[in-house]
């Protein structure tokens, strides 16, 4: 006896539901996507201190880096030669040997220009000691015994070198004037044996909002590179339940890739923004946006990225599609492995049956080759725009090899057939 079928209201039903859910996580999945880049940035670059020591060290020899540091060691050492009294002091000396009094006031004249040239020689010390290998050590080993202070910036938790204070973020550059105070002793400027000890700070970031962000780091450092993952199920989940899947896959890749475009655009916005409204703390606006565009630069690699993979898998979907134009394409391509299977065969080159067993597992092939390349991707550790091109020209060559394997087995299944009859 048949079973009873389900009516017709009850299978709609269910199609309309499994379409809302399927709506519903590609959306959240085209929303996760840029937040889960951010989760992936804030917890192996900001929070993970081996990795953000590697990200900022390059800083120490950034011109804007190092003209700041080399202006602020110059204000924080502040050797100063009272030239006017040295001068009036010499005048007096002059004129009591009997000189005229324009000689003395010549002399006096002098006096800044000698205030001038301590300066002068100090910033110059300065700048040639920012300039050298031992300003890179003391900038990398501040950074690392300072890292639990950014930590404290954006979790407030952790002190260090580099303090945080209503959301300025200062570099402690004490050790550096006491390495060009004796720098400037061995040039033989004397006063500068008297510069006391000193507690500079070197701003290096500032914005109001670094207390109030507190909360939404915790929250993206807790959910880590789960977040990733979670966002993955969603999208696959959300593809699964649609009705069209090719179609939801191409709808999925390319909104997750326009949200990752408008996450980059924002970035773009609050860094001008930020560079605009810097506050008299910050010393040197160039340096300010050197360390900006630093810390943010894994970030945007990853968004151009997951852009451009985006557009890559959308594109791939499409041509995999039953359109009029992918079955174009997907016809020339076989015509030209077919024409080049030809060719080698008239030449004596044949597939076998290699080429047989091919085409018989093509589809199979096809897949695994496409799994594979995708764990690649996945276990790439920071992947880049290069990596997602270089997979696809990898995944373009052996899908060129597949299809001339196949094309011999066809070829030379035709050539065996009559005999075989």
């Amino acid at each position: 006896m048949n079973q009873p079928s389900q009516p017709p209201s009850t299978s709609r039903g269910k199609r309309i539901a499994a379409s809302v859910a399927s709506a519903v996580l590609i959306t959240l999945t085209c929303i996760l996507v840029p937040v889960s880049l951010l989760t992936v940035w804030v917890h192996d670059i900001v929070l993970d201190t081996d990795r953000y020591v590697s990200t900022v060290a390059p800083l120490a020899s950034d011109p804007a880096i190092e003209q700041a540091a080399a202006h602020r060691i110059t204000e924080a050492a502040d050797v100063r030669i009272d030239g006017s009294q040295v001068t009036e002091d010499l005048a007096k000396w002059l004129e009591s040997q009997g000189l005229p009094p324009r000689v003395g006031n010549a002399v006096k004249a002098l006096g800044p220009q000698l205030d001038s040239a301590a300066d002068s020689a100090v910033n110059k010390i300065a700048t040639r000691f920012v300039e050298s290998d031992r300003f890179e050590n003391i900038w990398t080993t501040a950074n690392r015994a300072a890292h639990n202070a950014v930590v404290h910036a954006l979790t407030g938790q952790g002190r260090g070198a580099v303090e945080v204070e209503g959301g300025t973020v200062t570099l402690n550059v004490g050790e550096a004037v006491d390495k060009v105070k004796e720098e400037l002793v061995k040039a033989g400027i004397k006063p500068a044996d008297k510069i006391p000890e000193v507690n500079k700070q070197l701003v290096l970031f500032q914005s109001d909002k670094l207390a109030k962000i507190r909360n939404a780091v915790h929250l993206l450092d807790v959910l880590g590179n789960w977040l990733p993952i979670i966002t993955v199920i969603l999208g696959a989940a959300g593809v699964l339940l649609a009705r069209r899947r090719r179609r939801a896959l191409v709808t999925t890749t390319l909104c997750a890739a326009a949200a990752c475009l408008i996450v980059a655009i924002a970035l773009v916005i609050a860094r001008r923004y930020y560079l605009d409204h810097l506050p008299a703390e910050v010393q040197s606006p160039a340096a300010a946006a050197s360390v900006f565009d630093t810390l943010v630069r894994f970030l945007r690699v990853s968004l151009r990225t997951a852009m451009v993979l985006g557009v890559v898998v959308a594109l791939g979907a499409y041509l995999s599609g039953a359109g009029r134009l992918p079955r174009g394409v997907r016809g020339r391509a076989e015509h030209v492995a077919d024409s080049a299977a030809g060719w080698g065969a008239s030449h004596g080159v044949h597939t076998g049956s290699v080429g047989r067993w091919v085409e018989g597992n093509r589809r199979a092939l096809t897949v695994g080759v496409l799994v594979v390349l995708a764990l690649v991707f996945a276990l790439w550790n920071h992947p880049t725009v290069l990596t997602v091109l270089l997979l696809v020209l990898i995944l373009l060559v052996l899908l060129a090899v597949l299809a001339l394997l196949a094309a011999g087995g066809r070829g030379d299944a035709r050539a065996e057939g009559p005999e075989g009859q």
